[in-house]
């Protein structure tokens, strides 16, 4: 399966870290990053080639909660897995609750990514 990723992080770093992890994953052809949720909704209306959104929590203008009940109120976009990326282990059973699909604990671990895309993109 082609991987078109989107990285939504308000930290430049971390898109950087994110993405040169995803480089290294055969299966990921493209890679968008977003810094904020109102960065990501853009993105994603105007990518429909994107299917696997990486959300950190903490950002500016619209975080990724509020980022998540935006984009899980489109049914267009039910298919498409939002793995969380946060050093709050107390915000992931609200996430999980506003339709992430899984929680990923900062700083992330490059083999614990790959099991994650794995997981999410198996047929």
């Amino acid at each position: 399966m082609a991987l078109n990723v989107l990285v939504v992080d308000d930290d430049f770093i971390n898109r950087k870290l994110l993405e040169n992890i995803l480089k290294k994953h055969d299966e990921v052809i493209e890679i968008l990053e977003a810094e904020n949720g109102e960065d990501a909704l853009a993105k994603i209306a105007s990518n429909p080639q994107i299917n696997m959104i990486l959300l950190d929590i903490i950002m500016p203008i619209i975080d990724g909660m509020e980022f998540l009940k935006k984009f899980r109120a489109d049914m267009k976009y039910t298919n498409i897995p939002v793995i969380i990326l946060s050093t709050d282990d107390t915000k992931k059973t609200e996430a999980l609750n506003h339709g992430a699909n899984d929680f990923l604990r900062k700083p992330i671990k490059e083999e614990d990514l790959k099991l994650k895309i794995k997981m999410w993109t198996a047929d």
